[in-house]
């Protein structure tokens, strides 16, 4: 029994090893385990100008004072609509035509009126030089033939008007009228602008209007974002001191002389409106960040080429890119396409910026 208790400590001893062994073994396959690697874009963080943009969504109008509305000279019926939206039409083309019987009616009693009151008045001044009628008589003649020569005279311009006619050169922007319809000179039956003058009319927030200054430089983009077709740039030309009732915004009007083609009334455009510019900023792409919680992170990529999750605050942004005002210093190197699948202590290899994104970067 005694000879058993001495060699107990020592079996228990030689289990206890092994088990260690093992435990060390496990590790050191642990540590030699390849690192993940990730083929991702970088970039090195560099200070340069950068100008915050804000964003807004708008429509092309015709600018003030070079459109023309137009209206019946007076109550009558649509007879014929020759025009129709988005027409060219040049000055004095006929656009619509009210039924013409009542205003040939109208002037037809003011000339046999006039004839009359001409009559008249002649007759009364014969009469008041011969002394055979009072001279008021007269003077009375002679105002209604002034008031009847009035009447004609509006009658005929009323019966030219009712063919409406367009004022100036331009296209067609909105149609009211049908034909068959009673109209008055209240309502508004067409409307006619120049598309050589044209604004775009964007809209921003009460709060984004404070920050917008004439002059502004605008970005423009066909559609309803940045992501379209390239249309020029344009100034801010007035920003007005109004809400908007239906939509609780602030017109931004903004002028572009020479975009690269013709812009169309209606048309939906996108404007980047420069509020600011900083001289010297840490300006990184959109496609760095990646959301962290509340905030946002970015991937730095040391000189091993692994990469390392880090905290950043992000200032103003742009519809490509977004300012850095702390976490991030010029000279450090950050994935940019490919940071959304990273994960810390990743092996990056770095994908050549320009090439095919397979196609990692020649050392």
């Amino acid at each position: 029994m005694s000879h058993l208790l001495r060699r107990t400590p020592a079996r228990s001893l030689v289990a206890s090893l092994i088990v260690l062994s093992v435990a060390c073994h496990k590790e050191e396959e642990a540590a030699g385990e390849k690192q993940p690697s990730v083929a991702a874009k970088t970039v090195v963080v560099v200070a340069q100008p950068f100008t915050e943009t804000l964003g807004a969504i708008g429509t092309v109008a015709p600018r003030v004072g070079h459109v023309a509305s137009l209206s019946a000279p007076a109550p009558g019926r649509v007879g014929q609509v020759l025009v129709s939206t988005g027409r060219v039409v040049q000055a004095g083309e006929p656009l619509i035509e009210l039924d013409q019987a009542p205003f040939r009616a109208s002037t037809n009693a003011a000339e046999a009126a006039f004839e009359a009151a001409q009559s008249a008045n002649e007759r009364q001044q014969r009469l008041a030089k011969e002394g055979i009628a009072p001279r008021k008589d007269a003077e009375q003649a002679a105002a209604e033939l002034v008031r009847a020569r009035s009447e004609l005279e509006t009658a005929r311009r009323t019966e030219h008007l009712s063919t409406i006619r367009a004022p100036i050169a331009g296209v067609v922007t909105r149609v009211v009228a049908t034909i068959g319809s009673s109209v008055d000179p209240s309502q508004l039956l067409i409307e006619i602008a120049d598309p050589s003058t044209i604004d775009i009319i964007l809209s921003v927030t009460p709060s984004d209007a404070g920050r917008v200054r004439r002059g502004a430089r605008t970005s423009l983009t066909a559609g309803q974002s940045s992501g379209g077709e390239q249309l020029g740039v344009g100034n801010v030309v007035e920003v007005s001191s109004a809400v908007d009732s239906a939509t609780r915004s602030v017109a931004v009007r903004v002028q572009a002389p020479n975009t690269r083609r013709p812009l169309r009334f209606g048309e939906t455009v996108f404007g980047a409106i420069a509020v600011g510019t900083r001289a010297s900023a840490i300006v990184i792409p959109l496609e760095a960040l990646v959301p962290d919680g509340e905030g946002f992170k970015v991937f730095v990529v040391d000189a091993n080429n692994v990469a390392h999750a880090r905290p950043v605050t992000v200032g103003a942004r742009t519809t490509t890119t977004a300012e850095i005002t702390d976490g991030l210093k010029a000279g450090e190197r950050i994935v940019t396409f490919g940071a959304y699948g990273m994960q810390d202590s990743a092996k990056v290899i770095p994908v050549a910026p320009l090439g095919d994104s397979a196609k990692p970067e020649k050392p």
